[in-house]
């Protein structure tokens, strides 16, 4: 069934929520107040912050723990939007293939990217897909960043200083218009966005009936 979205069963949506939480409660456990001063703290420039901005230490150190946390489920947010797009029809994780999403038919090839990258690390994706491109010769090839604007979808250019390099079937894209891509639904992020409170409370009732059977 599609309850949720059009695009997945409810099953794999589900269940994508699910692990996403489970990725959640580890992070929060591995950063409790113990771990955060277990780990190398400046006190004194903590004490700084705290007196100098007018804030109680212990907010500031919640506050702390909560940036840690937040900054350790990025990886996780990344794994859940490639379960979500793994379960597309006709699409599939990358796996040993080298990359993140493909087509089952390898018409369509995509590295995924949910951080900002420095601009070597870029080119250096960049040729990759050129070259992977030159050996396919009728795949279509993504690069997908989350910091792009929602409408991006361009065939990637290398400007440089005397010369500029592209290749027409490699492409740069928001993950907004590839999930419109892979989906063939607009506003696909919007959809899954109205979804997940529904899910979440299903999760989170099954998790209680579950602790309360234990």
């Amino acid at each position: 069934m599609n309850n949720y979205v059009p695009f997945i069963t409810d099953e794999h949506f589900l269940l994508c929520v699910q692990n996403l939480h489970k990725s959640y409660i580890k992070a929060k456990n591995n950063l409790t107040k113990q771990h955060f001063y277990s780990n190398k703290v400046d006190t004194i420039k903590l004490t700084f912050d705290a007196k100098f901005n007018g804030i109680d230490e212990e907010s500031l150190i919640q506050s702390e723990i909560l940036r840690q946390i937040d900054k350790s489920i990025n990886n996780s947010i990344g794994t859940f939007h490639e379960q979500i797009l793994g379960g597309i029809k006709g699409f599939e994780i990358g796996n040993s293939s080298g990359f993140d999403i493909k087509a089952e038919d390898g018409s369509l090839y995509s590295i995924l990217s949910f951080t900002k990258l420095p601009e070597n690390i870029e080119e250096c994706i960049f040729e990759r897909l050129c070259l992977s491109a030159k050996f396919s010769k009728t795949s279509l090839f993504y690069y997908v960043d989350l910091s792009f604007n929602k409408n991006y979808a361009e065939k990637w250019v290398i400007e440089k200083e005397e010369s500029t390099t592209s290749h027409k079937r490699v492409f740069k894209i928001s993950v907004e218009k590839f999930y419109d891509l892979l989906t063939g639904n607009e506003n696909s992020i919007g959809l899954l966005q109205n979804a997940l409170p529904a899910a979440i409370q299903k999760i989170n009732m099954k998790l209680s009936t579950n602790s309360h059977f234990s």
